[in-house]
């Protein structure tokens, strides 16, 4: 197994005053040459969205984009007619395909949003553009893996045109869990979304994430109480 550690403060960063993005490979402004993309994740930012943002209507095409609250809520609305607001709970995908339009927009006037929004490269290009989003009891997290999206029907989670999966879980202080691939040669990108965990002898802590090759499974312990997600994804 290879793991890449990728530290909280080693992300790059903006302010925009009414968005203040993390980010953990090269997007926008920020620039690492190390971290353009792990496989075929390409982004994955950490955004806090001011009461009142808004990312006023930009195009997207043939990438897969998952969106993931933790506070506040989010409207969306696109060209395929599709339109929701997301909040804790709630995973929202959508496949840009052969091309769609699309804002999104803080619910409130007053409340921050705070989500990860993570970009895949899908398996099938040019297809329909397409939207769908999803309600989780989140209570199935507990010390559990909750397949939040995957391409494969009995996992539960919303589809994605790509050999990739997303899973969440919830531990308790002092608990294990593992997780095993479903796909044969992919790699895992962990992030501790709150909390401490052990994977062999390194630690992360909240918004570290570790990049993982050449293992079909990982073992991680929870040393307090800690919020994870997990992306498989193809390598190549």
């Amino acid at each position: 197994m290879k793991m890449t550690l990728h530290k909280a403060a080693d992300r790059g960063s903006a302010d925009y005053g009414w968005l203040k993005p993390n980010y953990y490979f090269s997007f926008s402004s920020y620039h690492n040459p190390e971290k353009v993309r792990f496989g075929l994740l390409r982004v994955l930012n950490d955004d806090y969205i001011a009461g009142g943002g808004a990312f006023s209507t930009h195009p997207h095409d043939n990438m897969e984009i998952v969106t993931i609250p933790f506070t506040g809520a989010l409207k969306h609305k696109d060209s395929t007619g599709s339109e929701g607001v997301i909040k804790a709970g709630d995973v929202q995908i959508m496949s840009a395909g052969s091309g769609v339009l699309h804002s999104e927009a803080n619910a409130s006037a007053t409340d921050p949003v705070t989500l990860f929004q993570i970009w895949v490269f899908p398996k099938e290009r040019n297809i329909s553009p397409r939207y769908d989003q999803k309600t989780f009891d989140v209570a199935q997290r507990l010390n559990n893996w909750q397949y939040v999206v995957s391409p494969l029907e009995q996992d539960g989670g919303l589809w994605i045109n790509q050999e990739a999966r997303f899973a969440m879980t919830k531990l308790e202080a002092g608990k294990s869990i593992q997780y095993t691939g479903a796909f044969a040669g992919n790699g895992f990108y962990l992030v501790v979304i709150s909390g401490r965990i052990q994977i062999d002898e390194t630690i992360l802590g909240s918004r570290d994430a570790a990049a993982i090759e050449n293992a079909d499974h990982i073992n991680i312990t929870a040393q307090e109480e800690t919020e994870v997600l997990l992306i498989e994804v193809p390598m190549q």
